[in-house]
């Protein structure tokens, strides 16, 4: 079947700036190195460590002590004036391309290399912001999230971990295509890689995205607050489709994770089997009770709705744009609250891209304003978030045998959670970010 047939994005890029050139790993040139930190929160066992010794080797953590009063080390990392929390996660960012405009052409307006060059300037700042894992869940051109994750784990530039999309599975005209085009505009096929109209199309575009490197599947259940001609509150797809996608993603061993605003199209999604809710704007109580029950988890992105209140009324956005994020923002938050008094599953999630890249950590203060303490908010995205990625043998915590993932912060930010916001250093696999 032609629409199988694997589409292989081959992009070269010379950049000279440091900002894609990775060194090699210390401990690769000079064995075992080991980091002194003052204050080390441990999100496992919910309490802090004073005056640690954490020893990285081949960038993984294989011990960590309490400093002996003999012990000395000539090249070992002092941060013994910071507090030191995992690498964060961020459980929903778009990486790829440019930011939100009012343009809907925007997205046809730039290369692969260019949405590539943007993805590789976002990831670096999203790195140096502490977040050292995101889950990228989509872009309009198919792929360039696969190339852009490839290119940081060969170690050609410097971003988070990342697990990618590939492309968004949507209806045709739905919250994951390119609307609002002039008459006669045609949109190219790489932008619909996603787009399926039934349960026999929505498998195959699975099958399709996966073998083309997807880490997960991204499925639009309901309208999109972004995406003109759509609302938030209607299903896009039933619950035998979505079914269909999560039954054929579990054939690779890989999950879905639904866009879903609306409390119908939300709770089609949770029967049907899905890993996470995005947004989950307007949830009602019987959906919370149901991701309660199942586990599923929320990934609420409560920070945007005022980012695209002031720069999109600023910038002149759609006026049903700005309607619908009218319409979402303060329900969202409600929901929030509610799930969180609930005991739903919570990860961090913001979607950057939307706004500028590298203020994730804004969110922090917005998810303490709704309900979660400020170590529950940290353990969103970290172990909590690891969690709903499966990832937690790799990440989300400071232990042994995990990624030496590590975020230095100035002060205490238990009691200002705020402080995540300006990040004093950044470790990942034991390298500091330059």
């Amino acid at each position: 079947m032609q629409f199988l047939r694997l589409f292989t994005l081959t992009v070269i890029i010379t950049v000279s700036t440091p900002l894609y050139q990775l060194a090699k790993a210390q401990q690769n040139d000079h064995g075992p190195i080991h980091i002194l930190v003052g204050k080390m929160i441990d999100v496992i066992n919910d309490k802090i460590l004073e005056n640690q010794i954490i020893t990285v080797n081949n960038q993984r953590i294989v011990d960590i002590s309490p400093k002996e009063k003999d012990f000395s080390d000539p090249d070992m990392i002092d941060w013994s004036q910071y507090t030191v929390i995992p690498g964060l996660i961020d459980g929903h960012t778009h990486l790829v391309g440019d930011i939100q405009s009012d343009n809907v052409l925007a997205p046809l307006n730039a290369s692969a290399e260019d949405d590539l060059e943007l993805g590789m300037e976002n990831a670096y700042k999203t790195l140096k912001a502490g977040f050292t894992s995101v889950i990228d869940v989509g872009s309009y051109r198919a792929f360039v999230d696969v190339t852009l994750r490839n290119e940081i784990n060969s170690g050609k530039t410097l971003g988070p971990r990342m697990h990618v999309a590939g492309a968004y599975v949507t209806k045709p005209g739905g919250g994951g295509e390119v609307v609002g085009l002039d008459y006669g505009i045609e949109i190219p096929d790489e932008f619909r890689r996603g787009v399926a109209e039934n349960e026999g199309q929505i498998r195959e575009r699975v099958h399709y995205l996966i073998n083309g490197g997807a880490d997960l599947i991204k499925v639009i259940a309901t309208g999109a607050v972004l995406t003109v001609g759509t609302e938030p509150g209607e299903p896009e797809f039933n619950e035998s489709e979505i079914r269909a996608a999560v039954e054929e993603a579990a054939k690779y061993g890989k999950y879905v994770t639904a866009h879903a605003h609306g409390a119908e199209g939300i709770k089609m999604a949770i029967k049907a089997g899905v890993r996470s809710i995005q947004h989950g704007s307007l949830m009602d109580d019987e959906g919370i009770n149901m991701m309660k029950e199942r586990g599923t988890w929320l990934v609420a992105d409560i920070y945007n709705g005022d980012y695209i209140k002031e720069v999109g009324t600023r910038e002149g956005w759609p006026e049903e744009t700005l309607r619908k994020n009218d319409e979402t923002t303060d329900t969202q938050r409600e929901v929030f609250s509610k799930a969180v008094k609930a005991g739903v599953n919570i990860a961090f999630g913001t979607d950057s891209g939307v706004y500028p890249h590298g203020t994730n950590a804004k969110q922090f203060a917005y998810m303490v304003r709704y309900g979660l303490t400020p170590l529950q908010a940290i353990k969103s995205a970290t172990i909590w978030g690891a969690r709903s990625m499966s990832l937690e043998n790799d990440v989300g915590s400071i232990s042994k045998g995990k990624y030496a993932d590590l975020v230095a912060i100035k002060g205490d930010p238990l009691k200002d959670i705020t402080l995540l916001e300006q990040v004093a250093a950044v470790i990942k696999g034991g390298q500091i970010v330059p």
